[in-house]
């Protein structure tokens, strides 16, 4: 009798022991698995919506998305200081909005001149909310345990995609117009869903005010003058790239240039996205100041560095052979990935001025936003255009990003002192 109530009780108790003991992060993980549910099926839809259903040519939607991806690099500065100056909270909900009614848009377009602007928009808006929602994070959480909560949002990011790939999966196998327009209305009704809750579970109330940080800042930008943040933001744009890699370059580097099954492409993508829900969490440990957020992000990046050279390995050997090598180069790939990280948003936090974290937020976003416009024509010509030699080439980028972090870092804290001082 006893034996047959432990079993329930232990199952029962396992989502208990999955949730977040804060009930501000289960309030906001519960908006970004709603989010990100519409993302996974954006993400694996989008391209074929636009080339299958519309008409419009490979090249014309890349050019249009080319388009999209410079809108987005210009938000993130705006949108930041546009955090700092109205609260993070209203300015992130109106952001959502349009991204409801610019999703919702995709499915009412004909022509080309439509989809352009259209496309602009919605990527000047999803960049934009990237910032401000890091921005937000930094009004709500105590400084403590920004980085921590962050991580665990980060793997329930990678579950709601990979849920939102699962049923992009299921719209694929019914390959019809109106499946494809499902998708588009529910990755739209998820914003106008996540704007919702923002605006109940998320409390107005910015904590960096509480603290007795300055809010709304008047006057210039502080982190376009901050020398040494610029250069964390460049870093990490060059970190950046790996995420070119994984969604770019391994499935190009597989289906070409090595004997592996191409079920790889998707086994990859599973590994990747198995490993940062499971290690996120705990690589994020101990990172709580700038020193150790620099190691963290340099053991990251020598990581994603070393997944270039395994990565590369895979050509020219027996298809097994060349499915193991995949396999343990994105393995290296996303143990770097989780480190950089917990590197990058602990440095975001403990480098920016108070009061000020949207301005911060907002540059660091469009590092990030360039490497993402550039890396994928970047890793396809050093990949696909120069084999081995192009794989070098990238680890050597990702090295030397890596070990400039410490030093950099070490600039801002002396920058830092005088100002302290003052």
């Amino acid at each position: 009798m006893s034996t047959s109530n432990t079993g329930p009780t232990g199952l029962l108790a396992l989502p208990a022991r999955l949730l977040h003991p804060d009930p501000l992060v289960r309030r906001l993980s519960a908006i970004v698995l709603v989010n990100t549910v519409g993302s996974g099926l954006s993400m694996t839809l989008g391209v074929l919506w636009f080339t299958r259903m519309l008409g419009f040519g490979a090249a014309q939607v890349g050019l249009g998305l080319t388009a999209a991806g410079l809108c987005g690099v210009l938000a993130g500065v705006p949108a930041g200081r546009a955090a700092d100056r109205w609260g993070a909270r209203p300015v992130l909900i109106a952001l959502v909005c349009v991204q409801a009614l610019g999703t919702a848009g995709y499915a009412t377009i004909h022509g080309y001149a439509q989809f352009v602007p259209l496309a602009c928009v919605v990527a000047a808006a999803d960049r934009g909310a990237n910032a401000v929602r890091a921005a937000l994070y930094a009004e709500v959480l105590p400084p403590a345990d920004r980085v921590a909560s962050r991580a665990y949002l980060r793997s329930v990011t990678n579950v709601g995609i990979a849920v939102g790939a699962c049923l992009a999966a299921l719209v694929l196998q019914a390959d019809t117009r109106d499946a494809y327009l499902a998708a588009l209305i529910t990755d739209s009704a998820s914003f106008a869903v996540v704007a919702v809750l923002f605006a109940v579970l998320v409390p107005d109330r910015p904590r960096a005010t509480a603290e007795g940080g300055p809010a709304g800042p008047a006057g210039p930008n502080p982190a376009l003058r901050n020398l040494p943040f610029l250069a964390v933001s460049a870093l990490n744009g060059v970190l950046t790239l790996q995420f070119a890699m994984l969604e770019v370059g391994v499935p190009l580097w597989v289906v070409q240039q090595t004997e592996a099954p191409r079920a790889m492409v998707a086994g990859s993508m599973l590994v990747n996205t198995a490993l940062v829900i499971a290690l996120q969490v705990r690589a994020a440990r101990g990172v709580d100041r700038p020193s150790a957020a620099a190691r963290a992000f340099r053991r990251g990046g020598l990581l994603t560095a070393c997944s270039c050279g395994v990565l590369a390995l895979a050509h020219a050997v027996p298809a097994a052979a060349a499915a193991l090598l995949v396999v343990a180069g994105v393995g290296l790939q996303a143990l770097g990935e989780v480190l950089g990280q917990a590197g990058t948003w602990s440095l975001g936090y403990d480098l920016a001025a108070d009061g000020a974290h949207g301005a911060y937020q907002g540059v660091l976003n469009t590092g990030q936003a360039v490497a993402l416009m550039l890396g994928p024509a970047l890793v396809t010509w050093l990949v696909i255009g120069h084999g081995l030699a192009g794989w070098l080439i990238l680890a050597a980028l990702f090295t030397a990003g890596a070990l400039a972090m410490g030093p950099t870092v070490r600039w801002a804290g002396r920058r830092a002192e005088p100002a302290l001082a003052a």
